[in-house]
């Protein structure tokens, strides 16, 4: 079973996540509605277990408990794959929402890389979530699990809609990178 869990505590943040690569389902309560919502998206689409509890500095504001979320997850992911035998690796998955396009382009590498190119989402909320928080959520994931991610949501004006289309591509990619197609790491190198 590729499983992972992780637990961070820090003066800011207290969060705990287990995350089952092959079997979905999910349990999420980060304190952020708007923040759940994309998360259960994200295993839903990626077909991954994920239960996620967070507790944060939301006085504060949001930056610190979505940032340390992207951690935590990144964090389970990499722990998960292990040695990577037998993962395809490479991936990409184009989703719609509405007006937005979302696409994810992703190399488990154990190379941690983000590219994030989203339509406009400045000045824009959603519920009092700041959509730029994004970037830095999957920032802290991709270093953390060690991945090459290309976000990019060329065009869309409803800041939720290329939220949601950005976090069911990336579970959608993930899903089919780290499918099991092979017997051996997927590398030249005989290392990920």
């Amino acid at each position: 079973m590729r499983t992972a869990e992780i637990t961070r505590s820090t003066k800011e943040t207290n969060i705990r996540a287990t995350l089952n690569l092959d079997k979905p389902g999910y349990e999420i309560d980060s304190g952020i509605g708007f923040f759940d919502h994309m998360l259960c998206a994200f295993s839903q689409h990626g077909k991954f277990g994920l239960t996620l509890q967070a507790k944060g500095d939301l006085e504060v504001d949001m930056h610190h408990t979505v940032e340390d979320c992207g951690i935590v997850l990144g964090q389970a992911f990499a722990k998960a794959l292990a040695d990577k035998v037998g993962i395809e690796r490479f991936a990409r998955s184009d989703i719609p929402m509405d007006e937005a396009l979302a696409t994810c382009t992703v190399d488990v590498s154990g190379r941690p890389f983000l590219v994030f190119d989203a339509a406009p989402l400045e000045g824009q909320s959603i519920q009092g979530f700041d959509p730029m928080l994004l970037e830095e959520f999957f920032r802290a994931f991709a270093i953390n699990a060690g991945v090459t991610l290309h976000l990019s949501c060329p065009y869309g004006k409803n800041a939720h809609h290329i939220a949601e289309a950005i976090f069911k591509a990336v579970g959608r990619a993930l899903s089919a990178a780290v499918k099991i197609t092979g017997d051996a790491v997927p590398s030249s190198k005989g290392i990920l």
